[in-house]
């Protein structure tokens, strides 16, 4: 076992309060393309770039095309649970670890057994609609086509944050409270580019931070450990 996993099990082993705060490198070993890596969505050809097709504008002004893009790239109906959600569904279990912070809209924590799964961006598991506010799964906007729409004629909005849209304040609240009560936080598989959900680390009060993703995060953070690795292989060893 390399000094750094070693190190990261001793970390883990003391700990009594790890949050985890994961961004969509989490995802990527469960075939879950990211956004800004090479192959990932910002470097595929689309008629428009994906912050725009992701956008509030864009979805009230050409919804078609925005589902359109939504059903071909955001949905992962077949995707499985990796190793990073197994051990930190094993970690809450085991009463060591209290929340799980994530920027993915997958579900993947909950389907790896996770409970307390703070969602910052949505959901593509859950779906409402616009006029009579009803609920809808997955599988209803699978099974849809062009624009999904309700049995009284809504359209259906997958509960996911669109840019130019706000953060639920419930989750953020909740985010931040975890995370100031945390001895020991976890940021994996993500490039800390995004806001304001990437800020939410400065509220870290604990006494370890360890980085692991597979490149260089966006900004300099004082950290007790950081390692370049897939974050499924990192906690596959320990």
């Amino acid at each position: 076992m390399q000094q750094s996993i070693k190190t990261l099990k001793e970390f883990t082993d003391a700990a009594r309060r790890i949050v985890f705060f994961g961004g969509a490198g989490v995802s990527t070993e469960s075939g879950i393309a990211d956004f800004r890596s090479t192959g990932g969505l910002y470097h595929q050809e689309w008629k428009y770039p994906p912050e725009v097709i992701l956008s509030h504008t864009f979805y009230e002004s050409n919804p078609e095309e925005f589902f359109r893009f939504y059903r071909a790239k955001m949905l992962c109906p077949t995707a499985q649970p990796n190793a990073a959600h197994r051990k930190l569904a094993e970690w809450e279990a085991n009463g060591k670890l209290t929340a799980v912070v994530t920027q993915n809209i997958d579900g993947l924590h909950q389907s790896a057994g996770s409970r307390r799964v703070l969602e910052l961006h949505g959901s593509v598991h859950r779906n409402y609609c616009e006029r009579c506010g009803a609920f809808h799964d997955l599988d209803f906007i699978l099974r849809s086509e062009g624009v999904p729409r309700c049995k009284c004629g809504g359209i259906v909005k997958p509960d996911v944050v669109l840019y130019e849209e706000g953060l639920d304040q419930q989750t953020i609240n909740d985010a931040v409270r975890a995370i100031s009560e945390a001895d020991l936080l976890i940021i994996g598989g993500t490039s800390l580019n995004v806001y304001p959900a990437a800020g939410l680390i400065h509220y870290f009060r604990g006494e370890r931070l360890v980085l692991i993703n597979k490149s260089a995060v966006a900004r300099d953070l004082t950290a007790s450990l950081v390692i370049t690795e897939p974050i499924g292989e990192v906690l596959s060893q320990l």
